[in-house]
């Protein structure tokens, strides 16, 4: 869109004014991103205290996922239209209005109204945060800026059921909500101080509404078809094939729109860059892959293991210490390298993560769980830095809105894919799984007989030995499904890796006029 913003004016701050100015920045993105997580396993106490099923709560997480994707593609129009402080201020503090509103929520429907509000304005903060930091920041400080960015992208949503879990079991869930005002109200105030007099001026674009209303009805279809396709059996269920292809055909005419469209709500032509986009489907696939596997493994160690929610969150909160602990040695040698090498290498971590996932086992102790989330954590340090780093190499800075919201939009999409099919993935594989492990235990089998006088011998009644041994074949079957999944990932990490090099390489924070290569 050539009449994106060219943020210049945000540089020239000194470097107290550009400290303080990015931990508000990052201070605003980190509660965006802890919010999209909170709430997943605080569904069961909101949905008891509203008199509702657990289903029905459920709503309080589509609703929020609809709204929010639906705003994070349409956040470089807003900088454009409004300014990217202004934008990013006035979302930051009607999300937080937003976030009081669910804190005093009356009823499941009022809930559901203020999170799609809460959705909405949640959606320019993360990508607005991103586009913001690598203009506060001169150009020779690129990577310190994505260091900021990344730690909080990947902090937060391993912190997210962790404190969620805690505040629901100690206090009540309203707190989840109501802790992003403090937050909210101090970063809003520090962004408006120090960066607001140096926005630039409101442009008059037209407003594209056909393509807006377009993205609302595509995008609305994919988010619910993704959050509730698995409940109500994908294909099998006549709702969820109708809004496939609502999503399918809407996604079409979208397109075709904004091809023609003088003023389009999304500006198509960042994908004429070679790295743009290669570093959009690695970054977003390799989000993938980190957003499954951070979603099964703590259910996994719930579900079957009898670890408890803190518990299995303290299990994944080594990565992101290592993360925090990294980022600033990566982003200090990521300027003066090419960001495909760190690329790959975070790629390799993650790889090698989810091998020694896929050789775990049902006894293995905490120590044998936290080692490969410590080499996750080197990954996740690179990961997010290196593939920014390489889409927006050679990017202007007018294209740096646009660009992050699509690319951010596109990431969000893919976790969300991400999600829903993990989950498929670990039901059905299990099931197939506890049918072979049932063929070695039938009656006729003198293994089963030996373990069954054993448990006789143990005082056990014969009912209860075998609901013992159903139990175990379940915590076995879903085990082996578990580490099927780690070893597809692995070997999916290793073959993204081949991508990157069809890049450019990157020699330092360049940025120019976007290339149609």
């Amino acid at each position: 869109m050539s009449d994106s913003p060219s943020p210049q004016s945000l540089g020239g701050l000194v470097s107290t004014e550009r400290t303080i100015a990015a931990v508000a920045v990052a201070m605003g993105t980190f509660m965006q991103v802890l919010d999209t997580t909170i709430a997943n396993v605080s569904i069961p106490t909101i949905a008891g205290d509203l008199g509702v099923s657990a289903d029905q709560g459920t709503w309080v997480i589509t609703s929020f996922a609809v709204s929010n994707g639906i705003a994070v593609p349409l956040t470089g129009w807003f900088m454009a239209r409004f300014g990217l402080v202004r934008t990013y201020v006035a979302a930051l503090a009607m999300f937080t209005l937003a976030s009081f509103l669910c804190g005093i929520a009356w009823s499941l429907p009022s809930l559901i109204l203020f999170r799609v509000l809460q959705g909405f304005f949640s959606g320019p903060l993360v990508p607005g945060s991103q586009a913001l930091l690598l203009n506060i920041f001169p150009p020779t400080k690129r990577a310190t800026a994505l260091g900021v960015w990344s730690i909080t992208t990947l902090v937060a949503p391993i912190v997210g059921p962790i404190l969620g879990g805690y505040i629901s079991d100690n206090y009540s869930w309203p707190w989840i909500f109501l802790i992003n005002l403090p937050i909210g109200i101090i970063s809003a105030s520090l962004c408006y101080a120090y960066l607001g007099k140096r926005d630039v001026p409101p442009k008059k674009i037209p407003v594209d509404v056909i393509g807006i209303s377009l993205l609302i009805v595509w995008v609305g279809a994919l988010q619910i078809l993704l959050d509730k396709g698995k409940d109500a059996d994908w294909f099998n269920s006549t709702e969820i094939t109708v809004l496939a292809i609502v999503a399918l055909v809407g996604f079409g005419v979208f397109m075709i729109w904004e091809w023609f469209e003088k003023h389009p709500i999304i500006d198509f032509s960042v994908m004429k860059s070679r790295n743009f986009v290669l570093g959009m489907i690695v970054n977003s696939l390799g989000y993938a892959l980190f957003f499954a596997n951070l979603l099964i493994f703590p259910l996994w160690l719930q579900t079957n293991l009898n670890y408890t929610a803190t518990w299995a969150g303290f299990v994944a909160m080594p990565s992101g210490i290592v993360a925090v602990l990294l980022t600033p040695f990566v982003g200090k040698f990521l300027g003066k390298s090419d960001a495909r090498i760190f690329a790959a290498l975070s790629l390799v971590c993650f790889g090698t993560s989810f091998f020694m996932r896929a050789n775990l086992t049902t006894q293995a102790s905490l120590f044998d769980f936290v080692m490969p989330a410590l080499v996750q954590g080197a990954g996740m340090a690179m990961f997010f830095m290196s593939t920014v780093t390489l889409m927006l190499y050679g990017l202007d800075h007018q294209k740096i809105p646009q660009a992050s919201g699509l690319s951010n939009f596109v990431r969000i999409t893919a976790g969300s894919f991400a999600a829903s099919m993990v989950t498929t993935f670990w039901d059905n594989h299990a099931a197939f799984h506890q049918s072979r492990l049932v063929e070695r235990t039938d009656q006729g089998n003198p293994l089963l007989g030996y373990t069954l006088e054993s448990m006789k011998q143990a005082g056990l009644q014969v009912d209860q030995a075998f609901g013992l041994i159903a139990r175990t074949i379940r915590v076995e079957a879903y085990a082996k499904s578990a580490f099927d999944f780690y070893w597809v990932s692995g070997w999916l990490a290793f073959l993204l890796i081949a991508l990157l090099w069809f890049a450019r390489p990157t020699k330092g924070p360049s940025v120019g006029p976007v290339a149609a290569d």
